[in-house]
């Protein structure tokens, strides 16, 4: 079977990945270059810790508190884009506890073997910087700390068992906390991962199987015959001829399906990182500010702070003031941090766009006859591309599904599409539309 897979970050590397090794005839499709999208500038880590969908009680109520805040964590800007407003009464749908522990429980099973398959990724020749340091989450506030433990209960029957610290306890996991940080929850199965050196091994790991990688090709259309896809074009009016393809480009996902005739609610969440080389402080753990939403992540070369949620940004550059509210909280949770050692280590500041769906779960499956799509990561990308990729792979080839209907059901891009028949009068043939389901 040849295989399409059009997207190139650490979503479309891994599919990649699992269909070669499935025995498929893989090319692969990046409009830039492999793994210079929102894959490039994430957290850095295999966040299991952090694995709960964005939309959950109260969420989009503090947005829109925090909307006229330029340096707050989350932010709602007014728009009147296309789709914009419907997309946020959806998410609205799902700020519910309901919902929000259903989600959780999707990222908790998709994710369940993320070190395991990353290990097996290493065992397969596959060559990029790990680490197994934990991930420490740190809050400053006792009703934060409360919010996030009453979750405890969920990560612990999924074998993610935490350990909760206060006052000085906490820093005894993390010396270089400051007296700000009055408790914590440790979660010592959590890794880091330098996205960068994944990307680029899954690469060249994928050339030296004899997989077809192309860099700054970009997407034009599509070629339909019978029902199905037969071919990818390119904007050079290069045809590329496929028995599936897969649609796995991000934010972008949405654009491309539409060219087919399928409407999918994939909305852009802007982000932002930092990286330090050389690190301004030393670190024994990976830590999430919870207060503040920000990501440490010490890597071997460099630093990495990472954080903010933007929906509905029309400016895809740097916003200075979330830059800076980002580098106060590491210098307010940090007791030794170091101004001016960070100032000369800083790198230019990252923006990008994550793909965010409303129900903050990723689209998973086949969308018509022989196109699928994997998709819709929000911030976990890194964490459940192995688990997303593997399961996409077998539902494209028929092999068995070892995860349950329901959760099969919460991932499949049929929880947001219904199909309809109609009578093509002019031609005399039946034709199939995807519809937004409401």
């Amino acid at each position: 079977m040849k295989v399409v897979i059009v997207g190139g970050g650490v979503v479309g590397l891994t599919t990649a990945y699992e269909l070669e090794a499935a025995g498929c005839d893989v090319t692969l499709l990046e409009a830039v270059r492999c793994g210079s999208g929102a894959s490039h500038g994430n957290a850095a880590k295999i966040a299991l810790a952090e694995s709960a969908p964005v939309p959950g009680p109260g969420v989009l109520v503090q947005g829109i508190r925090w909307m006229f805040r330029s340096d707050s964590p989350l932010s709602i800007h007014p728009s009147v884009a296309p789709g914009y407003i419907g997309f946020l009464l959806r998410m609205a749908r799902h700020c519910n506890k309901r919902d929000f522990e259903a989600g959780l429980d999707v990222h908790l099973r998709l994710g369940a073997d993320a070190n395991d398959l990353f290990d097996d990724y290493r065992r397969d020749g596959i060559d990029f910087e790990m680490h197994a340091r934990g991930v420490l989450l740190a809050f400053e506030t006792r009703g934060r700390f409360d919010e996030h433990a009453e979750s405890l209960p969920m990560f612990e029957s999924a074998g993610h068992c935490a350990q909760i610290l206060h006052d000085d306890d906490v820093r005894e996991i993390e010396p270089a906390l400051s007296s700000r940080i009055r408790h914590g929850l440790f979660f010592p199965a959590d890794r880091q991962i330098e996205p960068d050196s994944l990307t680029h091994a899954l690469r060249h790991r994928l050339v030296s199987r004899g997989a077809d990688v192309r860099e700054g090709v970009e997407v034009g259309g599509f070629v339909r015959r019978g029902g199905k896809v037969a071919a990818v074009v390119t904007t050079d009016a290069e045809v590329v001829s496929a028995d599936a393809v897969v649609i796995a480009a991000g934010v972008r996902t949405a654009d491309l399906l539409a060219s087919l005739g399928c409407t999918m609610p994939i909305r852009a969440g802007k982000g932002y990182s930092i990286d330090y080389s050389p690190a301004p402080i030393e670190l024994r753990t990976s830590l999430t500010l919870e207060d503040a939403r920000v990501a440490v992540t010490p890597l071997d070369q460099m630093l990495r702070l990472a954080g903010t949620m933007e929906f509905g940004s029309r400016n895809a550059g740097v916003d200075e003031t979330r830059v800076d509210a980002i580098r106060r909280s590491a210098r307010e949770a940090f007791a030794g941090w170091d101004d001016d050692a960070a100032s000369a280590g800083e790198a230019q500041p990252w923006a990008g766009a994550r793909p965010m769906t409303p129900d903050g779960l990723p689209i998973i499956g086949g969308v018509r006859a022989n196109v699928f799509v994997n998709s819709g990561h929000s911030m976990l990308g890194l964490t459940l591309a192995p688990g997303s990729a593997r399961l996409l792979a077998a539902l494209l080839t028929g092999r068995k599904v070892t995860l349950p209907s329901e959760i099969l059901d919460r991932v499949s891009p049929k929880r947001f599409t219904k199909v309809r028949l109609t009578r093509d009068r002019t031609r005399g043939r039946t034709t199939m539309t995807a519809r937004t389901a409401s």
